[in-house]
């Protein structure tokens, strides 16, 4: 029945109306989470301002093996091994790996799913950001047949970051933590995850035995990191560490065989020692990226003398 002072030919014009506002209300909705594609391997969490986030698929992603990874062979072994406790359902740990930047802690996290993927292993990546959403994607995970690490990288917290306290408590199990098929890995150039001031040191205090207790702010930054079962360090490269890699990016980008000629090695050695001094940094990511520049270089420079072959060839013809 039309309202009062509405007549039934009103009715329909009222409806139109009403369509036409409903579908503006929908245009400034914000869409809705698409479906996860749960046949992925690898998964970014992203955040839907006023709605659930969600599981976005991960189609293109580097695959990287530990056999790829020089000067790691202690921690590969550590990582490896908890990994492979966690896919067969046995008790496993939490991991942080924390140490020199470029010395493969991202790349040993992201290779576990090249090893161990076809057991059900499953990586899903979380911006330090998003950490406050953590309760969410455990969530999302739990009922799931699969293992998954949930992984965040280059963390580093001040001490009233909302990821901060959010992390802490999932670690610590409490209501919101981690299932059984979940483990949280994380790397970051700081040890404790958090800035170390000389002010901090301040607060300590001197016992009559002569033992030193921490201040608070020590205890609260000690509090997090050690909510990890396992502490795996990584360390600066030395030269030696630094060529070995270099050789084999070059040998894997295709670039020189793997038993390159004595000539050939000295000739890119020189080389890398220059790329490492200009950028400051001897690590395994500097070597994959000066194997990147010298394979390019050289291929440039082959590419050229095939065309000048080419053509004179071309032109000896005629």
């Amino acid at each position: 029945m039309a309202g009062p002072g509405a007549t039934s030919g009103d009715v329909p014009g009222l409806i139109e109306k009403a369509d036409r506002l409903l579908s503006q209300l929908e245009r400034l909705l914000p869409p809705a989470a698409p479906q996860t594609d749960w046949s992925a391997h690898a998964f970014r969490w992203k955040r839907v301002p006023g709605r659930e986030g969600y599981l976005q698929a991960v189609t293109h992603f580097a695959r990287i093996t530990v056999a790829d990874l020089k000067n790691v062979g202690d921690q590969a072994d550590i990582v490896l091994r908890n990994t492979g406790q966690f896919v067969r359902g046995l008790p496993a740990n939490n991991i942080l790996l924390t140490g020199a930047r470029g010395t493969g802690k991202s790349s040993l996290v992201r290779a576990m799913l090249h090893a161990y993927a076809d057991q059900g292993l499953r990586l899903v990546e979380v911006e330090k950001t998003e950490l406050v959403d953590l309760p969410d994607i455990v969530s999302q995970l739990a009922q799931r047949p699969e293992r998954f690490i949930v992984f965040s990288d280059d963390l580093s917290f001040e001490a009233d970051d909302p990821g901060y306290k959010v992390l802490k408590s999932t670690l610590d199990g409490s209501l919101a933590s981690t299932g059984p098929n979940v483990l949280v890995y994380a790397t970051s150039n700081r040890r404790h995850l958090m800035p170390e001031y000389m002010a901090d040191n301040l607060q300590a205090k001197h016992l009559d035995s002569g033992e030193i207790h921490p201040g608070e702010s020590v205890e609260e930054r000690i509090s997090l990191s050690e909510r990890f079962g396992l502490w795996v360090s990584f360390h600066p490269f030395t030269q030696d560490d630094y060529l070995r890699a270099v050789q084999h990016w070059l040998w894997a980008l295709g670039g020189e065989p793997a038993d390159m000629g004595e000539g050939l090695m000295q000739q890119a050695r020189a080389h890398a020692l220059r790329f490492t001094l200009e950028r400051g940094s001897r690590s395994g990511r500097v070597a994959q990226q000066f194997a990147r520049h010298w394979t390019g270089l050289r291929g440039m420079s082959q590419a050229h003398e095939s065309d000048v072959a080419t053509g004179e060839s071309g032109s000896s013809s005629r």
